[in-house]
């Protein structure tokens, strides 16, 4: 299929999606009704309800390509491995900003071959804004009422006084609050799910540093537009970019930089 036509089908589908949420986020009871994973992590209808719609559109448009979901996960490695192409999805990313109803939260969707994401949408259903990207036709966000535009990172150096650096509201940990400590005078703002790495990917922040765990369906979808808009998602250890379909499905400690060439960490 067309990378842009496709592109097109992965905002409409991750619309659809968000239009599920939302009318469980509207519906009082059913909002209300929240079970726990082994794991301890909340789950809600709405998770399951953009499960259920992204699952079934995706396999109207690419029935040949599998899907690995957070809600749909158990898929042995053995199975995982031969896989060339597949869709990666976190339908509900930010569950415990959807339970705060802060509107922090956002449908993931990512195209993954050879372990590499190629094209991504991430949707934003409270405020109807959809980022996407694909490899090779750079990244772009629509918000409500408002024709398409691109999006690039901003401009940067590690040495700049008042670095904007992003960090996770529910998460924030010793280790992000030594990495930002080190910075003179950065300026910090707290968000909720993949909104962090898309607010770099759009040139609002600078800096975001993930010094503690999460999933690979958490980061994919905006990663490739992070790496569109001109930016990087690296392993905090290595300097390489995230990769995906491990047997481990649990991402490393990332940094995602708003500049290419800022692929190391300014201190030691």
């Amino acid at each position: 299929m067309n990378p842009e036509s496709l592109l097109k089908d992965l905002k409409s589908i991750a619309r659809a999606a968000g239009e599920e949420i939302l009318a469980i986020y509207a519906d009082e009871e059913k909002f209300q009704r929240v079970d726990f994973k082994a794991n301890d992590s909340p789950l809600t209808l709405a998770d399951q309800a953009a499960h259920n719609v992204i699952v079934a559109k995706l396999a109207e448009i690419t029935p040949d390509i599998p899907v690995l979901s957070e809600e749909g996960r158990d898929i042995p490695y053995s199975e995982r491995s031969q896989w060339t192409q597949f869709w990666l999805v976190d339908p509900l990313d930010g569950t415990k900003e959807f339970i705060k109803r802060n509107g922090e939260f956002t449908v993931n969707i990512a195209l993954v071959e050879n372990g590499n994401v190629i094209m991504g949408c991430v949707h934003v259903p409270v405020l109807n804004t959809t980022y996407s990207a694909a490899k090779g036709l750079g990244a772009f966000v629509e918000r409500e009422g408002e024709a398409e535009t691109k999006i690039q990172v901003a401009d940067f150096s590690m040495t700049d006084k008042g670095l904007r650096i992003v960090c996770s509201r529910s998460h924030m940990s010793a280790d992000v609050e030594q990495y930002v400590s080190q910075f003179d005078a950065p300026e910090t703002v707290s968000m909720g799910s993949s909104l962090k790495l898309v607010l770099v990917a759009e040139g609002k922040a600078d800096i975001y540093p993930r010094l503690g765990p999460t999933m690979e369906w958490d980061t994919a979808a905006a990663q490739v537009v992070v790496e569109q808009a001109g930016g990087t998602v690296i392993n905090h250890e290595t300097g390489a970019p995230l990769t995906y379909n491990k047997e481990n499905l649990l991402n490393p400690y990332f940094i995602v930089f708003a500049n290419k060439q800022e692929s190391a960490d300014p201190v030691s």
